[in-house]
């Protein structure tokens, strides 16, 4: 067995990812990134660009959606992927390119803010193994849960008493 080579880095969208769905009906996107090596030129003290290295970055399934929902041209993402060789033939000509098959991906939080939920997927997936719906199913469902916002839901063992700015007890 062949193990590919794993690239894992901080990259642009140079594009929105493109969504499609497969016969079989599996999702699949293409994400367009591009890694540059930027650096501060000491004399100008100004920053210059140095080599872009350009790939197309595949994600499946889940992760094809969410990126999909989630992600947008110009974002700045951290993404770990398998390399590999993409290879076609079009009018009689053979065509070859690297690619990525990407395994994770997620926006910089260093230039970007992001509001992190379960997917729908996910949701279902806890209910169907015996755990507790996530609150907002909850609410759907008519189990209102009431608090205010500067106090955090009573279930959350990661809570901050928003009073003292921490919480005295471990969260396990």
């Amino acid at each position: 067995m062949t193990l590919l080579p794993t690239l894992t880095g901080v990259g642009r969208l140079t594009a929105d990812p493109e969504l499609r769905f497969t016969q079989a009906g599996k999702a699949v996107a293409s994400i367009p990134l591009a890694f540059n090596s930027r650096r501060k030129n000491p004399q100008t003290q100004e920053w210059e660009d140095g080599d872009v290295f350009y790939i197309r970055g595949t994600v499946w399934e889940r992760l094809a959606e969410n990126a999909a929902e989630t992600l947008a041209r110009g974002m700045e993402v951290l993404v770990t992927g398998d390399l590999r060789t993409e290879r076609w033939e079009k009018d009689g000509q053979k065509h070859e390119r690297p690619a990525l098959l990407v395994r994770s991906i997620a926006p910089n939080l260093a230039f970007s803010v992001a509001q992190v939920s379960k997917d729908a997927a996910s949701q279902q997936n806890s209910q169907s193994s015996g755990q507790r719906p996530p609150q907002n199913q909850q609410r759907a469902q008519g189990q209102t849960q009431r608090s205010s916002p500067s106090s955090p839901p009573q279930d959350d063992p990661w809570a901050v008493d928003a009073t003292k700015g921490y919480s005295d007890e471990p969260p396990f």
